[in-house]
């Protein structure tokens, strides 16, 4: 009889190896010994290699759901580029032996049977988006496109290396497949939903077939605060302005110009939180600097995401020595002023001015250099109006996330949002004109509608009453003004009862994300009792 002394139980995807095993003890074939003993090896080094990748949150509860929180982080999924993690989708679901849909554009939905005993309840939709939003810290190298995320934990909170988390919407993929590979749990039949591209316009919402759905009831697992459940969300679009420039040679010192130490956030959960965006202060020093200085803009780029507010904007001009001193000072100055007008929302502001070597640029034509400035000054960014009939709610805002001056033309890309769809295409008319009256071209992309508060919901008196006997108090139910897919669907199919939820979020959508782990366990905890109430 042969021994394998590094064997340690571990399963397989199917039956082979405890074939292989059985074999080789019936028949004492040295073949099946030599091909069981390699299978101990493999399958030894596979569970180690795991242990290994998994060190970072393995000890954390719910085990399940942290345990593919992790294995989500390590394949990326940034939005556009989601075809890696949809196929990771599919394939735990063909591995689990569950019905799937795998649409062209990435879109995921699994099909899970009611247990016993829930066959007549209302099907659920269980809901949530694979792609996240890629920021970085200014010093990471970190590839978004290739590399996996470097988990760190603090306290009571999950954060990556100098990266966005991807807890928006990580969690809630997390969530959904922890349920579906547990036979044990009570529920009614689900419909499991996984969207890709949601962080630049709910365009996988928007393109996905909800005629295979047979769902009455939503629950959204997209939000970011524990003891809320959204009951209504913003509609928005992207618009996207463009402002041809000319160009001309000049020869003079250059000067870097940064406005960086902000804060940035969500461009909608976070608008009202009165935090600055850096291409806007940045063109506002431009524009007083101007009376100070004479200079010639050569550079301008603010932003990386259309839904984050800038951190970051950064601007080349060439000027002399002594007025290239001047915005140095002024910079101060300006800076010092920048933080009392944001005292206590974003005082970390700071505008620096540095010598950046001598040479021949192309800069803007004097013409287009008061057309970009005249542009940036006068978008409407922010909050426009607040909601007047549900207090400290933003109805519209706009942010302008992106910037780009380029040989041809300067590129603005804004987030615009409404509750009310009337002023939504108002803002974006608005914008169109100011683009359009400089001689530029407007488009928008990714419209989606808002959802709308439902006043005679089934769904929501159940997780109320769920929510005060395990947590011993009321939840709030509220609207918010960033976008959420229900109002996509919402609109697909009609009398669609839709909730949202989910744990504690800080800083999505910012290097500092962070993901609170016993919040994580509590709703963990609180979803299955939902689930197992409807019936």
């Amino acid at each position: 009889m042969r021994v394998c002394v590094s064997y340690k139980p571990y399963p397989m995807k199917d039956d082979l190896f405890y074939y292989m095993k059985e074999k080789s003890r019936l028949c004492e074939n040295p073949e099946w010994d030599l091909l069981f003993d390699a299978e101990c090896v493999k399958m030894e080094h596979r569970k180690q290699q795991e242990v290994t990748e998994m060190a970072v949150l393995e000890n954390l509860e719910p085990k399940r759901v942290f345990y593919y929180f992790e294995e989500l982080t390590k394949i990326p999924h940034g939005s556009g580029n989601t075809k890696a993690i949809s196929d990771y989708l599919a394939d735990f679901a063909k591995e689990k032996g569950l019905r799937c849909i795998q649409d062209k554009s990435n879109n995921v939905v699994i099909f899970k049977e009611a247990s016993k005993g829930y066959e007549n309840a209302p099907t659920v939709m269980l809901q949530g988006h694979m792609d996240m939003v890629c920021e970085k810290k200014p010093e990471s190298n970190h590839d978004f496109t290739k590399d996996p995320l470097r988990l760190g934990i603090d306290g009571d909170f999950i954060y990556a290396e100098d990266t966005t988390l991807g807890g928006d919407d990580g969690i809630a993929v997390a969530y959904a497949l922890a349920i579906l590979e547990d036979n044990t749990l009570q529920h009614p039949a689900l419909e499991v939903v996984i969207t890709v591209d949601e962080e630049i316009g709910l365009l996988g919402a928007a393109a996905l077939d909800t005629a295979p759905l047979k769902a009455k009831y939503l629950l959204n697992l997209d939000s970011e605060e524990e003891g809320y459940l959204w009951a209504g969300c913003a509609g928005g679009m992207t618009a996207v302005s463009k402002l041809p420039v000319k160009y001309q040679e000049y020869t003079e010192k250059k000067w870097k110009i940064t406005v960086s130490g902000l804060m940035g956030g969500h461009s909608g959960a976070e608008i009202d939180k009165n935090r600055a965006n850096a291409t806007i202060l940045l063109a506002r020093f431009l524009h007083e600097g101007k009376e100070k200085a004479e200079y010639a803009l050569a550079e301008l780029c603010g932003g990386q995401k259309d839904n984050a507010i800038p951190r970051k904007a950064e601007a080349l001009v060439l000027a002399g020595e002594e007025d290239g001193k001047t915005l140095c000072a002024y910079a101060e100055s300006f800076t010092e002023t920048l933080r009392k007008e944001y005292t206590g929302s974003d005082e970390g502001i700071t505008v620096t001015v540095e010598a950046a070597g001598e040479g021949t640029e192309p800069v803007l034509h004097p013409v287009s250099q008061e057309k970009v400035l005249f542009f940036l000054l006068h978008y409407p960014n922010g909050i426009q109006k607040m909601c007047g009939f549900i207090e400290n709610l933003v109805e519209t805002s706009c942010n302008l996330g992106v910037t780009c001056l380029t040989p041809e033309a300067l590129y603005g890309t804004a987030s615009v949002r409404s509750s009310v769809g009337s002023a939504k295409q108002a803002l974006a008319d608005k914008i169109a004109y100011l683009t359009e009256f400089l001689g530029g071209s407007f488009d928008t992309e990714g419209d989606y509608p808002a959802w709308e508060y439902c006043q005679d919901s089934a769904l929501r008196p159940v997780m109320v009453e769920v929510f005060k006997e395990m947590y011993g108090k009321d939840p709030e139910v509220k609207v918010i003004h960033a976008g959420l897919e229900c109002g996509l669907f919402y609109e697909k199919i009609p009398g669609l009862d839709c909730v949202s939820l989910g744990p504690d979020m800080e800083s999505i959508h910012t290097t500092e994300e962070k993901l609170s782990i016993s919040s994580v366990e509590r709703v963990w905890k609180y979803l299955l009792e939902v689930l197992k109430r409807i019936k």
